[in-house]
């Protein structure tokens, strides 16, 4: 996490992961989907966490559910950090982030953690609202049950080496998933895309790295996350007597949106790639 993690917080597979950021605490189950945060939130430890928040949906595919019973939220900063990080992770493959909110069901309750002045208004989900543009179920359970519902069956992942042969390994996890989900057009775009990502890990970063893919309608998600805060830069055309440099252009090229993300402990980088702009290249 960040450097706000306390010095004897553990990172043990089924007991919680623990952060504390000014007056606010950031909870993590490994074994669980849940979040939770307790005490006050103010502008000083909005930043925290929301590195904290992606940290825990760049470690683990699918939803992440962020338990705010126990928090108060004294100002606007506070408030938006929970709708810029479902918006950050919109192209992730297979992330999102709910909340739980008692205040749902009790938008008169003084100590909610998003209180009355922003409205719940109810969505198509049952038992379901949106609370300042996130999803807010008022219990863990209901919020649990929606995470439940997510067809994680449909995302692949893994965990590979900065070692030579880490592309090969991607492109073949990459052409797998384009013919499990029924986009085989976008297996020689996607293949471009991942192996550009990997092996910039693998010749900058030199960290382990996750890669992780899922579709989404008709589009498909990429992701790769590593443990180096250094950030890739696009630049455009690179001259024609330059060795080297050409990765993100050739990312840029396939993929319609691509980007990064800084997380606790690294980065994600991402991009999304759509079957009908390869009809429409060949074409």
């Amino acid at each position: 996490m960040t450097a706000t993690e306390r010095p004897n917080a553990r990172a043990v597979a089924g007991e919680p992961r623990e952060a504390i950021m000014a007056s606010c605490r950031v909870e993590a189950d490994e074994s669980s989907a849940v979040v939770r945060l307790t005490g006050v939130l103010d502008a000083a430890g909005a930043e925290a966490v929301r590195l904290a928040l992606l940290t825990r949906l760049a470690d683990r595919p699918g939803p992440v559910v962020a338990d705010v019973t126990g928090l108060r939220v004294v100002d606007p900063t506070g408030r938006g950090v929970f709708a810029e990080v479902r918006r950050e992770v919109a192209d992730w493959p297979a992330a999102d982030l709910l909340l739980c909110d008692p205040a749902v069901d009790r938008p008169d309750h003084a100590d909610a953690a998003l209180p009355a002045g922003e409205p719940a208004v109810p969505t198509t989900v049952a038992g379901s609202a949106t609370v300042a543009g996130v999803p807010a179920w008022p219990t863990v359970d209901g919020a649990l049950a929606a995470v439940a519902a997510t067809p994680l069956a449909a995302v692949l992942t893994a965990d590979l080496a900065p070692a030579v042969g880490a592309a090969r390994q991607a492109r073949e996890l990459v052409t797998a998933g384009c013919r499990r989900w029924g986009v085989p057009t976008l297996i020689d775009p996607a293949c471009i895309a991942i192996t550009e990502m990997v092996n910039n890990v693998v010749a900058h970063a030199r960290t382990p790295m996750t890669v992780r893919l899922a579709p989404r309608d008709s589009s498909l998600h990429l992701a790769v996350r590593d443990h180096s805060s250094h950030l890739p830069t696009f630049a455009g055309l690179s001259p024609p007597d330059r060795a080297g440099g050409r990765g993100l252009l050739l990312i840029d090229t396939v993929a319609r949106r691509w980007g990064s993300s800084p997380v606790g402990d690294g980065k994600v980088v991402w991009c999304v790639l759509h079957p009908e702009d390869e009809v429409a290249h060949r074409d």
